[in-house]
């Protein structure tokens, strides 16, 4: 949620700020409804003061035997004037309140404008696998490995969802494992979050309105209903940056530090590419979300925090990859910035996005009304809220496979994750 006052203040900037993610608006009609509501605010104040004065005369004139009929007339009239004003006040409050929550975050002055044309590649690590022998894509390595049943798992649910067994389970929980571990040691605190959320969190993250459509709901598809349904998360964050909506923090506790595991359920709309079958695309997949709760000064340094955090997942992994900095109109709606760490798939030739680490500033903050209490002013603040996964398994497992395929059709199992496969070093 953006700050009316801060608009007020700097339209034209915020309004440049809005284009550079696709996003045209002009605010002069907000900010009408905002001096009309003002007015509105400022009639019924006067209303009450001129209501609560002419209550006071009628004790007066009782007591010296005079008529108070023309009196509680007046109190009437004045009584019917603040409830028209009250109801003009809120109504004015929701069109503005409606027209400010469907706007984007502002991205941060440095991002480019644009979308992924825009988006800039700021760190390598490794390189790409080269190959002596022809290398396979990792559906057939999966399959002819017994690690993934796709044929079962569309059995079970349909298209988008996949069945892991016997060793391709024990891989996919010793990366849970891993990162866990890892989280662990770096001081974050694990939570285990409920998978049904209720539309608030939603609404606090980001996601809704705008994205309503693209979560499985629980009790309702209708949108009339959303707001006292519930639906699947589409990732922990959702949760996790709403544990202390409504709270104020005392400031001593900042940064506070939080990872997640759980499945992650999304109405993905698939991919015509032949090569994006298997687990690359899905309804359901593992993730590990990394959350921070920052004080705006600190804003920068907990960003390159979890940036570095998931980055190093990855080199201790020895996967190739790239880190992207993203435009801003390839930002999601809810952040000032993002950067993606993106996993060389050899058989499809792309890079493909297995963590987004953004800073939302105090946008969702706002929206979730989650403070600090200022030990300098002793006031209350919004504070800052960064995601990152930490990492996404769907798209690691499948490079994994990929870049360490072997000519006899194994698969060598990187170092860090042999520990919890019981020293297991090579698929067959």
């Amino acid at each position: 949620m953006l700050d009316l006052k801060m608009i007020a203040d700097n339209k034209e900037k915020v309004e440049a700020a809005l284009a550079k993610k696709g996003c045209v608006v002009d605010f002069t009609e907000v900010l009408g409804w905002d001096n009309e509501r003002r007015q509105v605010i400022y009639e019924v104040e006067s209303y009450k003061a001129e209501k609560n004065k002419v209550s006071a005369e009628i004790p007066k004139l009782k007591k010296a035997g005079q008529p108070v009929d023309a009196i509680f007339a007046e109190m009437k009239e004045l009584g019917n004037k603040i409830a028209d004003g009250d109801k003009k006040q809120a109504e004015l409050e929701t069109k503005i309140f409606d027209f400010l929550c469907r706007l984007p975050n502002i991205p941060d002055d440095d991002l480019l404008p644009g979308e992924k044309e825009n988006n800039k590649v700021v760190k390598v690590f490794g390189t790409k696998p080269e190959f002596k022998f022809e290398a396979k894509n990792h559906v057939d390595l999966c399959t002819s490995l017994g690690l993934i049943d796709y044929e079962r798992g569309v059995k079970l649910s349909g298209n988008g969802y996949w069945l892991y067994r016997g060793v391709g389970a024990r891989l996919e929980w010793a990366l849970l494992n891993f990162f866990i571990s890892e989280h662990l040691a770096d001081g974050y605190e694990m939570i285990l979050p409920p998978h049904m959320l209720s539309y608030n969190c939603g609404f606090g993250a980001g996601q809704f309105p705008k994205f309503a459509d693209e979560v499985y709901w629980v009790d309702s598809e209708d949108p009339e209903m959303r707001a006292k349904s519930k639906f699947m998360l589409p990732t922990a964050e959702t949760a996790l940056v709403n544990m202390y909506a409504g709270e104020i923090i005392d400031e001593a506790k900042l940064p506070m530090k939080f990872f997640a595991y759980t499945p992650c359920y999304r109405k993905e709309a698939g991919s015509a590419r032949a090569e994006e079958r298997g687990m690359i695309r899905g309804h359901q997949f593992n993730k590990v979300e990394m959350v921070q709760y920052a004080h705006p000064d600190k804003s920068k340094e907990a960003f390159e925090e979890l940036v570095n955090k998931a980055c190093r997942l990855m080199e201790k992994l020895g996967l190739h990859f790239r880190l992207s900095k993203l435009a801003a109109g390839d930002c999601s709606a809810s952040m000032a910035r993002t950067y993606d760490i993106e996993v060389w798939i050899p058989s499809m030739g792309i890079y493909k996005e297995v963590s987004s680490v953004s800073n939302a500033n105090d946008y969702q903050a706002r929206r979730n009304n989650t403070r600090f209490r200022d030990s300098v002013t002793g006031k209350p603040r919004y504070l800052h809220t960064l995601n990152g996964s930490g990492l996404a398994t769907s798209r690691v497992l499948p490079a994994i496979v990929e870049q360490y395929q072997n000519e006899d059709g194994s698969v060598t199992v990187p170092e860090v994750l042999r520990p919890f496969l019981g020293g297991l070093e090579v698929i067959r």
